[in-house]
């Protein structure tokens, strides 16, 4: 249930902004890993759908894919229960992500293992027609972090075209290509990749289609060379890329942040502003003890994702992790100490125009937890919120 909860706006001119907010950790009581939330509304049923994946199973499964509902705007969830399930009642879908609503109770995930997009017809109560997702160029391996941009028809609503973004990573080197592709069947096939020049370095693309036409999406960039060789990818940041011809070519990314800030995910506001949320991992300074802070911030963009109000940010949550870090990069990585960092940004507009934002929190993170290497628990979190008066 709902806590009160204040969200800091930033301001050059003098002290920050409280604004009033209401806050929860769904998961609290789960008492497992939890990673990896994606949310969508589903006006026609009143519902907001979650998509999260939990434990860490060993083998090919990173996790495995759950789904849980609200009927009061994040308020309340349903018991979570798996996407799918085999013969034997066993978990048979693994990590999901990309989650995007449709329309008409029509929504779509996707899975790393097996790769594959998975439907459901009837508001993601029942999941199972599948089709596989296919390899980026040269055979690599295709990961759709972020929600397809649907694209409708203004007189009727209807959906007329999905635009799917994806990359591959290459982890030995931290580097990574985006591609963009487009479908008009409502997913089931797919136009061949799209190479875009300007997604070299980039990964996480995240689009939202403006008020004026354009299409603007959150980037997530590799680290700069200087900290390529630590190999850790807290230190990736993000950008802005704009599309004025409906997804073929886009401009140059903008880069908001060099390091330490990404997952960023999109929303529109009736008003015509978007918001970006993502998260902290790098860039908050240790506490005195030497303890590593995180957050999750946002952003507000008031002319189609062109300019970005950095100075009046919004911290929607911050946390100081248990367990200490260092100071140099190599040691941040090796520390541990950013078990408890964030994951991952998923943002909602409701009815009554407040924003409804879901994010990966490690805040309880216990070393070896769940077994060498497995840190636990780890948690979604929820801000009911509003950008409040300009």
């Amino acid at each position: 249930m709902w806590k009160d909860h204040a969200v800091t706006r930033l301001n050059p001119e003098g002290e920050p902004v409280e604004l009033p907010a209401q806050s929860q950790i769904v998961t609290e009581s789960w008492n497992r890993v939890v990673a990896v939330p994606h949310i969508v509304y589903m006006p026609e049923v009143d519902r907001v759908l979650m998509l999260a994946s939990c434990d860490y199973p060993g083998g090919p499964w990173v996790h495995y894919a759950m789904v849980l509902f609200s009927d009061d705007a994040g308020a309340t969830w349903s018991t979570p229960r798996y996407v799918h399930t085999d013969a034997q009642g066993n978990p048979a879908c693994g990590l999901g992500h990309a989650l995007t609503y449709l329309g008409e109770g029509r929504v779509m995930m996707y899975s790393c293992h097996p790769p594959s997009r998975w439907f459901s017809s009837d508001f993601g109560e029942t999941w199972g027609d599948t089709v596989p997702v296919e390899p980026a160029p040269g055979g690599r391996t295709w990961m759709a972090w972020d929600p397809v941009l649907v694209d409708r028809d203004p007189g009727t609503g209807r959906m007329t075209r999905l635009m799917e973004t994806g990359y591959w990573g290459d982890s030995a080197t931290m580097d990574s290509q985006a591609y963009v592709r487009f479908s008009t069947d409502g997913g089931r096939t797919w136009t061949g990749a799209h190479h875009v020049p300007e997604f070299e370095g980039v990964n996480e693309v995240c689009p939202v289609r403006a008020t004026n036409g354009d299409i603007v999406a959150t980037c997530r960039t590799d680290p700069p060379d200087a900290y390529k060789d630590v190999r850790f990818d807290h230190y990736e940041g993000f950008g802005i890329s704009i599309s004025r011809d409906d997804g073929y070519t886009w401009s140059e990314v903008s880069q908001l942040y060099d390091w330490g800030r990404h997952h960023a995910s999109t929303a529109l506001l009736p008003c015509g502003y978007i918001v970006a949320t993502y998260v902290v991992r790098l860039g908050y300074s240790d506490t005195a003890d030497g303890f590593p802070r995180f957050g999750i911030e946002a952003v507000v963009s008031r002319d189609n994702g062109r300019t970005w109000d950095l100075d009046r940010r919004y911290i929607l949550a911050a946390w100081t992790g248990n367990r200490k870090s260092s100071p140099s990069p190599i040691g941040k990585l090796r520390s541990g100490g950013w078990h408890a960092s964030p994951h991952t940004t998923s943002s909602v507009v409701l009815p009554d125009g407040s924003i409804l934002t879901a994010y990966g929190t490690g805040y309880r993170q216990k070393e070896d937890a769940f077994g060498p290497g497995l840190y636990g628990p780890r948690d979604v979190g929820l801000v009911n919120w509003n950008i409040g008066l300009d």
